[in-house]
């Protein structure tokens, strides 16, 4: 089972961008979008043709946020967070399947002057609480962009952006209380001291991204129970269409 995050920053924007080409040649069996800035009547029909199963939660605000979740087989069932302050924003998908609940989700930024940050870290605790509610019942995959980039490995230049929403004490200390919960940051269990692997790029600046000055806050986590299941997690980096590039997680059952 091919499992594939991607913050595409406009699901309408990156239709224009190979996104339909990328999607042939991948085929995942389940694809979660964040960012997709649209109602669901907003997506193109071209995307919505891709696969027979398409579950969304759209923000009230138009062109804002928005997480959808794109299956090759339906899910046994799917909710929203049931939290209206979150819901409002189309911030969470939670689906469950066979053999683990999926939680597709968008974290919200604190914004550059850090106005959001207490709204940030309320989002943070009724997620944590909320997969390991779902955790006594079966494993649990939570991906998605989680705006924070965790420790000093996961960004270009730690030291300039301490200061920085994305990187600051409180995100990143809400990161740390996730993994000593047990929660697994798959790709960096696999990888722990690989250095300049990033899925996000600012687009302030173009060459950026050809000189590989990025953070990496999109993730895969995971319930200790699925590490032995998991064949592959990786980052996509070479695939453009976003300021953020897709990150994929294989299971075998």
């Amino acid at each position: 089972m091919k499992l594939i995050s991607w913050n595409v920053n406009g699901i309408r924007a990156v239709m224009n961008k190979g996104f339909l080409e990328w999607y042939s040649s991948e085929l995942p069996e389940i694809l979660c979008l964040q960012e997709t800035k649209a109602q669901f009547d907003q997506f193109p029909k071209e995307i919505l043709e891709l696969t027979s199963t398409v579950e969304y939660s759209s923000a009230i605000k138009k062109g804002y946020s928005g997480v959808a979740t794109f299956f090759s087989e339906k899910p046994l069932d799917t909710k929203k967070m049931g939290n209206e302050e979150f819901d409002s924003e189309g911030r969470v998908l939670i689906h469950e399947l066979e053999h683990f609940f999926l939680v597709n989700c968008y974290f919200p930024n604190s914004s550059r002057d850090h106005k959001r940050l207490g709204y940030k870290i309320d989002f943070n605790k009724a997620i944590l609480k909320k997969i390991n509610e779902l955790e006594k019942k079966k494993p649990v995959v939570i991906t998605g962009d989680f705006n924070v980039a965790h420790r000093e490995i996961d960004l270009a230049n730690p030291k300039t952006n301490i200061k920085t929403a994305g990187f600051l004490p409180e995100e990143r200390e809400w990161f740390s209380e996730l993994l000593e919960n047990g929660w697994v940051d798959i790709f960096r269990k696999r990888n722990p001291q690989l250095e300049g692997a990033y899925t996000w790029w600012s687009v302030m600046n173009p060459s950026v991204r050809e000189r590989n000055i990025g953070w990496r806050i999109d993730y895969f986590v995971i319930s200790p129970k699925l590490e032995a299941h998991v064949k592959r997690a990786e980052i996509l980096h070479t695939i453009r269409g976003s300021d953020h590039c897709p990150i994929l997680l294989e299971l075998d059952f």
